[in-house]
């Protein structure tokens, strides 16, 4: 493990301006992000999918006809197209895909059902306008954005839509109950989703508190059907149960599902790629899942 990288990283938490307003904790979560070096060859395209502001994004060796759908993580109050463009970049890089990443809306102006609208007008975006086969779209999040990508599964898949081929979940929230161990033992441990701030991204976004609905906790819905899935989580997290519980549960609903537990690892490890060995080998990972089922020449 890279115990000095991890350390600064760690350092850097410790210090992170968090704020005390939705509106200053999405400028900290941006500021950031601008902390990190740009990618060195993505080009980025700003697009209108469906109404919902959006990056293409593409590296050099990324095929136009194949897409990740990226929702980004941040507690569903923050995060947005800048806080999430370098991760992005990385996955094109990795997959040898385009990714789609969208600002859907945030709360708690927006509260649910709004990000799902967002995600699901941005899916057949790229199937109705942009022309792409289901085949060839995978759906990828971080955190917030990995519940979103699975809602979006179920939400798909309940009204006879056709599914993405693939699902990438980074550190994904499935349960807004809290209902898992880690989110006790892991909460003085993990500097990034601080139970203060998850408590109230939760409450913002579900007013009605009806956290055991299987559209919002994808950890009590019946999983059947949905495409392969792989899922990233580091032991340090408090989503650590969340990640854990998804996968056997997936099992269970007889789907495909890889897991990958990262020890010593802080919550969504693959933000940090630039400067965390392990964010770098977790991105080849998620790149080599991705391409796999999408099709593209680096499958294997």
């Amino acid at each position: 493990m890279s115990q000095q990288e991890l350390n600064t990283i760690l350092d850097m938490m410790r210090n992170f301006p968090w704020g005390e307003t939705p509106t200053e904790m999405r400028a900290s979560f941006n500021d950031s992000a601008r902390s990190l070096p740009p990618h060195p060859t993505a080009i980025v395209e700003e697009v209108d999918a469906n109404g919902v502001p959006a990056s293409l994004i593409s590296t050099p060796e990324a095929a136009k006809d194949r897409v990740i759908l990226y929702l980004h993580g941040g507690g569903f109050i923050a995060g947005s197209r800048i806080s999430h463009r370098r991760l992005a970049s990385d996955f094109s890089e990795a997959a040898n895909a385009t990714v789609l990443l969208i600002d859907y809306r945030l709360v708690p102006e927006h509260p649910y059902p709004a990000a799902l609208e967002d995600a699901l007008a941005a899916y057949h975006w790229l199937i109705d306008k942009h022309g792409l086969s289901p085949a060839r779209i995978a759906i990828a999040g971080d955190s917030a954005g990995g519940n979103l990508a699975l809602t979006t599964l179920l939400s798909l898949r309940d009204t006879g839509k056709p599914l993405p081929v693939a699902a990438l979940l980074v550190s994904p929230l499935t349960d807004m109950a809290r209902t898992g161990e880690t989110h006790k033992t892991k909460a003085d441990v993990d500097l990034m989703v601080l139970p203060q701030v998850l408590e109230a991204g939760i409450n913002m976004y579900l007013p009605n508190g009806n956290f055991s609905d299987p559209m919002v906790s994808p950890i009590y819905a019946d999983l059947s059907g949905l495409p392969p899935m792989l899922i990233h989580v580091g032991n340090q997290e408090v989503l650590l149960d969340d990640a854990l519980r998804l996968a056997r549960k997936a099992a269970l609903d007889d789907v495909s599902v890889e897991l990958n537990v990262w020890k010593d690892m802080i919550h969504s490890l693959h933000l940090f790629g630039p400067m965390l060995t392990e964010g770098r080998e977790a991105i080849a990972l998620s790149g080599a899942f991705l391409a796999r089922y999408l099709g593209s020449k680096q499958a294997t």
